[in-house]
């Protein structure tokens, strides 16, 4: 009975905070289609003229007679302010609008190609953690030069643009020795380019933060007290040191995993990819507004999502933060 009434506490105590970070998500969202569909309003040229421009592949003024039967299916016809709640009301039943160009539902449009963008995001996230967490074990405290190495490293890799990058390892991999496909394939061996361009200069970036977080726990005396108590190097660095320095990466993972997103567009460009970032090129070629808007709230929703589990993420890692960000029992 106690435990089921504690359980009940428990939860009752958790939820204003977790329908706080709903709301907020929410708010977010809100927002972010908000700007996306102002920003369409401040473009040069009636929305309608492009659409028949576009349509007929010739730039020329149209007469109102013409332009009513595009206003009508757009709804430009309305008020901006119903426009804005239709929109706005639209992102909450998966409604993006209509493409400009291929005339069928953005959400289409966009998930034909997500897929493909969401693998090489992720794959690059777990890729560049996997050498940030490496290099740190390898080179912390190793000594003078090893841990110079390891900074170094960190500090070059961070600083390098991903289209860089991507350029460096295209040429260099694909072209003077042949060993990956220039143009990347779905497949895996397709993948590892353009992962290796998004997760490099993120595995400089986790590392700095996760280094000088190692060089600190090390220097704790719980640290020296499981030394005392006969455990060895590599037990105390996995067991004790890494655990508590991840914390401050794993909080900027969330932005990592949006900004992954954004420079999945300039891997996709690079190697010939399916994904959102060859359809964002296009639409904004084309000036497909809607589809370019959509885009940019899957991005928006990209954010949203990731912080939430970067807070999940900090439960799980150490779930004593879950009571201090609860309140004191």
């Amino acid at each position: 009975m106690r435990s089921g009434a504690r359980a009940a506490q428990e939860a009752a105590r958790k939820a204003p905070a977790l329908l706080g970070k709903v709301l907020s998500a929410v708010l977010v969202l809100i927002a972010a289609a908000s700007v996306t569909f102002f920003a369409q309003l401040l473009i040069p040229g009636d929305r309608a003229t492009t659409i028949l421009n576009l349509q007929t592949g010739r730039s020329q003024k149209w007469s109102a007679a013409e332009l009513a039967p595009v206003n009508e299916k757009f709804g430009f016809d309305h008020p901006v302010l119903v426009q804005w709640l239709h929109y706005v009301g639209g992102l909450f039943q998966g409604d993006l609008g209509t493409s400009f160009t291929q005339y069928r539902p953005v959400t289409q449009v966009i998930g034909d190609q997500l897929l493909p963008s969401l693998v090489l995001t992720l794959s690059a996230l777990v890729v560049a953690w996997l050498l940030a967490l490496t290099i740190t074990l390898l080179t912390v405290k190793r000594g003078r030069f090893v841990s110079g190495l390891g900074s170094s490293w960190e500090a070059v890799t961070a600083s390098l643009p991903p289209y860089w990058v991507g350029v460096v390892l295209l040429v260099l991999f694909a072209v003077k020795w042949p060993i990956f496909p220039v143009i990347g394939g779905t497949d895996l061996w397709g993948t590892v380019l353009p992962v290796l361009t998004l997760a490099i200069p993120l595995a400089g970036f986790l590392g700095q933060v996760t280094r000088d977080e190692f060089e600190k726990v090390l220097d704790q005396p719980f640290v020296t007290t499981a030394r005392t108590r006969g455990m060895s190097d590599t037990g105390v660095r996995l067991r004790h040191a890494l655990r508590h320095s991840v914390l401050p990466a794993i909080t900027l993972s969330g932005w990592a995993l949006g900004a992954l997103i954004s420079g999945a567009v300039i891997a996709e460009n690079i190697y010939g990819r399916p994904g959102i970032g060859q359809v964002l090129v296009t639409a904004v070629n084309t000036r497909d507004v809607p589809t370019v808007s959509g885009i940019v709230l899957v991005v928006a929703a990209v954010y949203v999502v990731a912080n939430l589990l970067v807070d999940l993420a900090f439960r799980l890692v150490d779930p004593r933060l879950a009571v201090s960000k609860g309140g004191q029992r």
